[in-house]
């Protein structure tokens, strides 16, 4: 079978932002697949060092040529980016047509590659949302006459697909505001290849950790008339719990956080991209931590989602438990042992407190959690089942 995987490894050269995207490639690799990973958004590339999108992709060419290495000889060899000015490098643009020409499936991960003409041979394309509120917003504004020139464009291209996945797990529970827009969503989650993330048990690590962004600078999602925010609204309602657990909480924040405010408040922070330049030192960052503590963005809270993060899932695959903000996947995925759902600031106490009741149990639980729901090739065989290619 052949599989063409789009994604943002080069645009946001960044280690978490890679493990997200090449454990698609790795997974369907495990399953016997030629994969092309393809990279195509038709804007620039962000540079982490200068904080900001530019127009040459050298850097990028280059970091995803290091990473795809570290993947596989396969993928070190089978893929492409097209840069800003149109020029292709891995593949040539010929190169890849003829592979999605001849491909079963062309998986659209977020979304993140401009459906051309050229690429949409594939016997079935695939659209992978995983952002859910900020893609239906885009769909619903369209349904209102209410969208910009750009939210028409990126709505045509989603409906172009003829396959449509969402990591929004609660989609149609009668608690979940993320509309469908008249296409019908298939649940997914994010695959992790647990070869990738060993089991491992670090007791004297002391910090609950987490990595993210602050804030986005995209439009925030409005749906129904009501707007929602990004990952700063939430996390200031529980600005004061390190006040509250003896729990060493410490965050990893990239983005215009109120950095001063958070120390005062008892938090350990430190810059974000130093945790994330590549794959290996994101790992490390995550396996040597004594497990996670985060919130989600307000868009998956307030919709109850039933999002779940894929970081989340790397930690709990290290064997590191979990306290992550619910988004309504509590409803979906089995908590009270290694990964533990939160509301309020006193269920966010009770679970660091339960955890350190029997740590070792606690890590042994979240690997267990990691090898039952997230593993690659079971979530990726069941996607291949929905779309009718297993």
């Amino acid at each position: 079978m052949k599989v063409v995987v789009g994604g943002l490894v080069a645009t946001y050269p960044l280690g978490g932002v890679a493990w997200d995207y090449l454990a698609y490639v790795k997974g369907f690799e495990a399953l016997g697949c030629e994969v092309l990973y393809l990279e195509d958004t038709g804007q620039w590339l962000y540079h982490p060092r200068a904080g900001t999108f530019v127009p040459d992709p050298s850097f990028h060419v280059r970091y995803l040529k290091r990473t795809l290495q570290q993947v596989s000889e396969h993928a070190a060899k089978r893929w492409a980016l097209r840069g800003p000015d149109g020029s292709y490098y891995g593949w040539t643009a010929a190169q890849v047509e003829h592979f999605c020409r001849q491909a079963d499936l062309f998986l659209n991960v977020s979304g993140s590659c401009w459906l051309r003409d050229q690429y949409r041979g594939a016997r079935c394309l695939a659209y992978l949302d995983s952002d859910p509120g900020y893609t239906q917003a885009k769909l619903w504004a369209v349904e209102q006459g209410t969208a910009t020139e750009d939210e028409c464009f990126s709505a045509g291209l989603i409906r172009a697909h003829t396959h449509f996945f969402t990591v929004a797990e609660n989609i149609g529970a009668g608690d979940c505001l993320v509309p469908s827009c008249g296409l019908e969503w298939k649940p997914t989650r994010q695959p992790i290849v647990l070869s990738d993330w060993p089991f491992t048990f670090t007791p004297r690590a002391r910090r609950f950790t987490t990595v993210m962004s602050w804030k986005i600078d995209v439009r925030p999602p409005q749906i129904a008339g009501v707007q929602y925010g990004d990952k700063d609204i939430e996390f200031l309602k529980f600005l004061d719990l390190p006040n509250h657990t003896p729990a060493w909480l410490q965050v990893a924040v990239s983005g215009k956080a109120p950095r001063d405010e958070l120390r005062r408040h008892g938090w350990h922070v430190i810059d974000g991209y130093t945790c994330s330049r590549t794959m290996g030192i994101y790992r490390r960052y995550l396996q040597h931590s004594r497990g996670e503590w985060s919130v989600a963005k307000n868009a998956y809270v307030a919709t109850r989602s039933g999002w779940f993060a894929t970081r989340s899932a790397a930690y709990l695959a290290s064997g590191k438990p979990v306290v992550l903000q619910d988004t309504g996947f509590s409803r979906i995925l089995p908590t009270g042992e290694g990964l533990f759902a939160f509301r309020t600031r006193e269920d966010a106490i009770a679970a660091l407190e339960r955890i350190e009741s029997n740590y070792r149990g606690h890590c042994e639980a979240a690997r267990d959690l990691a090898e039952t729901h997230f593993g690659a090739e079971q979530v990726l065989v069941r996607l291949l089942q929905d779309c009718g290619l297993a």
